[in-house]
């Protein structure tokens, strides 16, 4: 009797170990069934409400006026490259779209008054995102001017103060190298290419293919690109939603009115001089860049003009 009771007491171990067995396997099955739905879900919806297509070239593509030999398939496929990158790299050309609307307002102006074609905003926006960036070269602002060249054409490039970070007077000198140029060359696309690589790589590259003209000239692949990937940054700023991106007027980044402020002597320190006008000195920094140390040299006398938000437009520092 204790050797039957035994048995069945075994058979019944057995019996409750493989229905927990059966249903932990029958509960995987059912949540990796769940899961691959789920990702099919997923996919599909991904597929339906976002699309990547190519992009409908315009078919009066051109540069400051200069039109694009748009009939040469090896043209084509540069401009495509260029739409496709600049298209599909969209968290780059929302911040473009946002920053040029505050800061072409005061580069269009100058550009004008100095007959520079109005496209040459995008060189800008090609050379640097419109950031202060300095190249590993050593080229510095928006229009990435070199430290010879900003000295050249009247900027004050010292450790002290550096002009290259000044827009206003950073875009007159680029405007007046970019028509030292286009006097040259008279072309805006060879002058455009001239201001990426140096007129001197341009010369010589035009001597040895023995052609004039942008479109016909082999490049390496920086200045090659360089034109065309400005016409792309043009049509898509200048016609975001053509392309597919909204961005609200209240979204955009936005220039803060200031005033200014002339010295004509040394500052000591402009973390006390910033207090003055009820801002910090990260402030005071960013509305001058070209201000490279917390002081201000100036034995010569010369006379600085400051930018000083009007008051309001930060929060209270002290």
């Amino acid at each position: 009797m204790k050797t039957i009771k035994n048995i069945l007491m075994l058979l019944g171990v057995v019996f409750v170990a493989g229905t927990l067995i059966f249903a932990v396997q029958s509960t995987d099955a059912i949540a990796v069934k769940d899961k691959i739905v789920a990702n099919d879900s997923v996919q599909k919806n991904v597929a339906k409400s976002y699309k990547i297509s190519s992009i409908d070239i315009p078919q009066d593509l051109n540069f400051a006026g200069e039109v694009v030999p748009q009939e040469d398939p090896e043209i084509m496929e540069r401009v495509d490259r260029e739409f496709l990158v600049n298209t599909y790299w969209q968290s780059n050309a929302l911040l473009l779209i946002k920053r040029a609307n505050k800061f072409f307002p005061i580069i269009e102006p100058i550009l004008a008054k100095n007959g520079i074609p109005d496209d040459f905003k995008y060189l800008a926006v090609a050379e640097s995102g419109l950031t202060n960036v300095v190249s590993p070269a050593g080229a510095t602002g928006f229009w990435q001017i070199m430290r010879e060249t900003g000295r050249e054409y009247g900027l004050e490039v010292n450790s002290n103060v550096d002009e290259r970070y000044h827009l206003e007077k950073s875009t007159e000198v680029a405007c007046k190298y970019l028509n030292r140029w286009k006097d040259k060359y008279g072309s805006w696309a060879l002058t455009a290419a001239a201001y990426n690589a140096g007129p001197g790589a341009i010369n010589k590259y035009m001597g040895i293919q023995q052609v004039d003209n942008y479109w016909d000239l082999l490049l390496g692949d920086e200045t090659g690109r360089y034109v065309f990937r400005i016409m792309a940054i043009k049509e898509i700023l200048a016609n975001p939603e053509k392309y597919g991106f909204h961005v609200e007027q209240e979204d955009m980044y936005k220039a803060i009115p200031t005033f200014n402020v002339e010295i004509n002597k040394p500052v000591t320190d402009f973390a006390d001089f910033a207090q003055e006008y009820e801002i910090n000195y990260k402030i005071l920094k960013r509305h001058n860049p070209w201000l490279r140390e917390p002081h201000l040299n100036n034995g010569s006398g010369k006379k600085y003009t400051l930018e000083i938000p009007n008051k309001g437009y930060y929060r209270e520092t002290k």
